[in-house]
């Protein structure tokens, strides 16, 4: 009999903070740290909290978009990731309260690959329905476009 993989998980980490800026976190058997740049106080030894949302949805779509091409037939090729963050940071300078600190997103997906784009479009239609971050930003009421784009070497 098969092991059916739980579909629900608990994470757990507990993190150190050294610093007023810098905060480690062990996970698995890395050890991450989120930092702020020195000119903030910080030692610069990662990304800020704030790059470190944007680089995670840059990441999962990438993860996410590969496992629905394949789950599709689709060979996504050679991609990067472009990625442009509007970031209001009335909030994280506490000048007043922020609904939405992510207002846009823009990603755009470059794939050299024999796919064409209805194929690249479909791709992104489903990593949408799966993209845990994405759904966070969209839930937290980002504009979040994420265009999908066939390019030539």
């Amino acid at each position: 009999m098969a092991v059916k993989p739980k579909t629900v998980v608990t994470y757990r980490a507990t993190a150190q903070c050294p610093t007023h800026a810098r905060t480690e976190i062990p996970i698995r058997d890395l050890h991450v740290v989120i930092d702020e740049p020195t000119e903030r106080g910080g030692t610069n030894l990662g990304p800020t909290p704030t790059e470190t949302a944007m680089t995670a949805l840059i990441a999962c779509t990438n993860v996410i978009g590969h496992k629905n091409a394949a789950r599709l037939g689709i060979d996504l090729g050679e991609i990067s990731i472009d990625a442009s963050c509007k970031f209001d940071r009335r909030g994280v300078l506490m000048e007043e309260e922020i609904d939405v600190p992510f207002p846009q997103v823009t990603l755009t997906v470059n794939c050299i690959t024999p796919a064409n784009q209805e194929e690249l479009d479909l791709v992104g239609v489903e990593t949408a329905k799966y993209c845990a971050i994405a759904k966070l930003f969209e839930a937290a009421g980002t504009d979040l476009t994420v265009k999908w784009v066939k390019t030539n070497a």
